[in-house]
């Protein structure tokens, strides 16, 4: 698990980076493990709000508990055949089907997804 949404921000310090580079969406990332560092095929990402007055502290926690629940998630996947890493890249079973004609579109499940209030995701919203 990487906490940034690669392949953004590959490596340590991903929170500070991030908030110098001025992203108001950041997150975590889990991937397959390939030599070159943070470059696996991505099997699932979460994202985060980076809230004003945020530092490297608060988004870390913020980006913590995604991982907490995207971590499971994904290994799940993986464990019951539906993501695996083939010729280089991730395929999800359950999409590649569609994949060919690109119709094909991956929303967050369920699990990961809690009720969002867009008005006030608007207001904090720079």
């Amino acid at each position: 698990i990487h906490p940034a949404l690669l392949p953004a921000f590959k490596g340590l310090d991903t929170h500070a980076r991030a908030l110098a580079a001025g992203i108001r969406i950041h997150g975590c990332t889990v991937h397959f493990v390939t030599p070159e560092m943070d470059d696996g095929p991505i099997i699932a990402q979460a994202a985060v709000p980076v809230m004003v007055g945020d530092n490297a502290d608060t988004l870390a926690a913020r980006v913590l508990k995604a991982e907490h629940r995207l971590y499971p998630l994904a290994l799940g996947l993986v464990a019951e055949g539906k993501a695996r890493m083939e010729a280089g890249r991730a395929v999800l079973a359950h999409f590649a089907d569609d994949a060919e004609n690109g119709t094909s579109v991956v929303m967050a499940p369920d699990p990961l997804r809690e009720e969002a209030d867009l008005e006030q995701l608007a207001r904090i919203t720079p």
